[in-house]
């Protein structure tokens, strides 16, 4: 027992470290694509306010450090990361931690909310597709689940403004704060995401289904419906858990679209704003945010394989 926690900490000790390399690699990515983008963060701001003249916008330049080389700003901005601090907000001035603190847990809830919905869906469908295989549900559910998961998730949220909007005035198209508010955005995640569930369900199912251990539980008389939660679901939970722990990091990066959508305020919506202002403090902190996420999520879905399956070691 005591070697297995001590295998556990080392692992999870050793992936956090990779989390420096990915942190300065993402860093570097953002700072060389904001540097080649058209426009001047320095020019957007200044348009914002009324009579000024070059000598304002060579100051302002001067206190944002963007009159250095590039290789200089990078550097500033490691010595920055380094003690915590994420620059403040070229625009407001404001420190881009607080600005972050505010909007990640809206961003957070969105895609648990939407995570929600797949899991909802795609799971019970999977399962009863793969126990009606090759008849009428399986087929249509097959259908629905390739069709929906094609779907761009911005152009899912436009038609579900569009019918239960416009149409059947049901929810609000934007805003946050209320339950209501979140209906249409988490479906415009979780749809899509459930289509790509209900593929994985059901053919992680139909190879367990198959297995002598299934045969074996069927011929000792045990009930279908034990069969197929404690043993058969059990069984094929890691192929799903995979999926979910990339799909969850990719519901966070695809909040960006949907939360400019519905004009939600979350970090991917202060994300976008960035991208066109051209303001590089944000835009680094929203993508080594989200790039953090994943690697923590995967983190997390290796642990829980070691608990489903305790063949799988740490080593």
């Amino acid at each position: 027992m005591n070697r297995s926690r001590s295998n556990l900490v080392g692992y999870t000790v050793k992936r956090l470290v990779l989390i420096i390399p990915v942190v300065i690699g993402v860093s570097i990515i953002v700072f060389v694509i904001m540097s080649v983008i058209p426009g001047d963060p320095v020019l957007i701001r200044i348009g914002l306010l009324p009579n000024t003249n070059q000598a304002q916008i060579d100051q302002l330049r001067a206190e944002l450090g963007l009159n250095q080389p590039l290789y200089v700003q990078y550097l500033s901005y490691l010595n920055l990361l380094v003690h915590g601090n994420l620059g403040n907000d070229i625009m407001t001035g404001q420190p881009v931690v607080q600005e972050i603190m505010e909007t990640f847990p809206r961003t957070l809830f969105l895609a648990l909310a939407g995570m929600f919905v797949a899991l909802a869906i795609g799971i019970p469908v999977g399962i009863y597709s793969a126990m009606k295989q090759n008849l009428l549900f399986d087929r249509l559910a097959t259908i629905g689940s390739l069709t929906v998961a094609s779907i761009p998730n911005f152009w899912l949220a436009i038609i579900l403004i569009l019918i239960f909007s416009f149409w059947l005035n049901l929810t609000p198209v934007f805003g946050s704060g209320e339950a209501k508010n979140l209906i249409l955005p988490a479906l415009s995640l979780g749809l899509i995401l459930a289509g790509v569930i209900t593929r994985f369900t059901r053919s992680s199912m139909l190879e367990v289904i198959r297995q002598d251990f299934i045969r074996t539980a069927r011929s000792k008389g045990l009930k279908e419906r034990t069969i197929l939660f404690r043993h058969a679901l059990r069984n094929s939970l890691i192929p799903i858990i995979t999926l979910l722990g990339l799909m969850f990091g990719e519901l966070l990066s695809g909040a960006f679209f949907v939360e400019w959508v519905f004009a939600y305020p979350g970090i991917g919506r202060l994300a976008v704003l960035a991208i066109q202002q051209k303001n590089y403090p944000v835009l680094q902190a929203t993508v080594l945010i989200v790039s953090i996420s994943f690697v923590i999520l995967n983190l997390l879905v290796d642990i829980i394989y070691r608990y489903i399956d305790p063949r799988v070691g740490f080593e």
